[in-house]
């Protein structure tokens, strides 16, 4: 499909394809129908129907350009596609991508919300069904079945908004709850006492690993992420940059995505961490670095010294 694409990005995985393009004007959007309309040809040509009921359209948009579509009548040619067969295609405020949950408006808090829901009932399910509450047996069932679906692909939506955070940690607060003889503990004594980190601890971990293989090549650096070598530092990486002019909403997209959240991240770690050769060896130096540091994220109660069950 690759070649047949003239005008507009293409990505695929596995039977998942996806192409995108920048619409900053009119004849934009005719050359994003044009390479619609040739990855349907390629697929009638291969022999290969596409389910065009299937399709989905998602417009990533800035504040001012929703504004623009409240005021401007054309703005809905920008958002509306066709299929040479006449499926038409209307923008959809969310989009399932992967497993991961994309909004329009460029925020995290809807997937969060899904996957937290979804992680609750199969806690729910799991208390239900299994009668033990031996440590032994709860951490296997919340490791293997409920800690996963609040981890999955996090170093892309890892959350900075204090409330995404507090309702992540959640289930993993509530869940060892209801381990035998741990329940009146406070929540920092129980993870010390299962010897679990918080789930803001580890998604902060899985993108320090994360920029390690693109530093060393062992996943495509797509976003391009610069690192620099300094005699005294180590490795770093280098920030991308944002124009000072720019508005709240950039600088809060700024903030939350990747390069610049792990970036950041990264940056704290020390020279004989940073610099590791191996995956093995990274991820014990960072273990114990990591020791080092409060492992106390916030939750809903920290700002009144209260005991957090």
């Amino acid at each position: 499909m690759e070649r047949f694409i003239k005008n507009c990005k293409i990505s695929s995985f596995a039977d998942d394809t996806r192409i995108s393009r920048k619409i900053s004007q009119m004849s934009d959007t005719d050359l994003l129908q044009e390479d619609l309309n040739r990855i349907i040809r390629c697929s009638e040509d291969n022999n290969m129907k596409l389910h065009e009921d299937k399709f989905e359209l998602l417009c990533y948009r800035t504040p001012a350009t929703r504004k623009l579509s409240e005021v401007l009548p054309l703005m809905g040619d920008i958002t509306s596609y066709q299929t040479p067969n006449g499926t038409c295609l209307e923008g959809s405020a969310l989009v399932k991508d992967l497993g991961v949950t994309m909004s329009e408006e460029l925020s995290w808090t809807p997937h969060i919300n899904t996957m937290v829901e979804t992680a609750s009932q199969v806690a729910s399910w799991v208390l239900g069904v299994f009668k033990g509450r031996s440590k032994l047996l709860m951490l296997q069932l919340y490791k293997s079945l409920i800690r996963c679906r609040v981890e999955y692909c996090s170093p892309l939506w890892s959350p900075t908004k204090t409330t995404d955070i507090q309702l992540i940690e959640t289930v993993q607060r509530q869940f060892t709850r209801r381990i035998h003889v741990l329940g009146d503990m406070n929540y920092w004594d129980r993870l010390k006492e299962l010897k679990l980190k918080s789930l803001q601890r580890r998604r902060e971990r899985y993108s320090k690993i994360h920029i390690w293989k693109l530093l060393h090549g062992v996943c495509p650096n797509d976003i391009k992420m610069e690192f620099k070598e300094h005699p005294r530092l180590g490795f770093k990486v280098l920030l991308p940059t944002l124009n000072r002019q720019s508005s709240n909403a950039a600088k809060t997209c700024y903030d939350n995505s990747f390069a610049v959240r792990a970036g950041r991240l990264w940056n704290t770690l020390p020279k004989d961490v940073n610099t590791k050769k191996t995956l093995e060896s990274f991820k014990a130096a960072l273990e114990v670095f990591l020791e080092t540091i409060p492992d106390m994220p916030p939750l809903q109660d920290t700002q009144h010294q209260t005991p957090i069950l």
